[in-house]
């Protein structure tokens, strides 16, 4: 386990790559955040966790087991299409990613907290058959994210009927206007 590097991963550089292209710019590895986000983009007030499948248990089951304490708990958990859990040692497998399980959520909650938007790519959404749809998809995403932060507010400016409305001639005297029940009026 030594060799898992936690950075500069193969689906990571994907993502950076991607996300380069498309004019996005980013921070790698946020010491400051909980969970040190792979990609921190604070524009956008966002982060991006590039998930393994495996190590955090993508699309992971579990289910009760009846009149049994598997693993302590009742409960079994069982591999998906992506995430196969090993057939050796599998007590210790099904603990570790049950706590990489928990751990993310924790920290995916600090940062909400703290008012991050986060996005969650996983592996297997990175094959070539899906990547640049998932690409895409967190592009739009990003962008969504931005206008919903920096959206134009809407001023109501007080309604006057240019109909009854009387305008002063370039030769009257100066004539103060001011609001009365929502229309312009002109004091004499």
């Amino acid at each position: 386990m030594a060799a898992i590097r936690s950075k500069d991963t193969k689906p990571e550089m994907i993502v950076r790559r991607g996300l380069w292209k498309r004019g996005f710019r980013y921070r790698l590895n946020h010491k400051r955040l909980p969970g040190h986000p792979d990609l921190v983009l604070r524009k956008y007030r966002t982060c991006i966790f590039v998930n393994g499948c495996f190590w955090h248990g993508h699309k992971l089951t579990e289910s009760t087991v009846q009149g049994s304490t598997v693993q302590g708990s009742g409960t079994i958990m069982e591999g998906s299409e992506c995430c196969k859990i090993p057939k050796t040692n599998r007590e210790f497998w099904v603990a570790k990613i049950r706590r990489n399980k928990e751990r993310d959520k924790e920290e995916l909650r600090k940062l909400a907290e703290m008012g991050w938007h986060c996005i969650t790519v996983w592996e297997c959404e990175l094959k070539p058959s899906k990547r640049e749809e998932t690409l895409d998809s967190i592009a739009f995403t990003l962008n969504h994210i931005w206008l919903q932060d920096h959206h134009t507010k809407v001023v109501q400016y007080p309604a006057f009927d240019e109909d009854n409305m009387q305008m002063p001639m370039a030769a009257e005297g100066e004539r103060e206007w001011k609001m009365e029940n929502g229309k312009w009026k002109m004091e004499n």
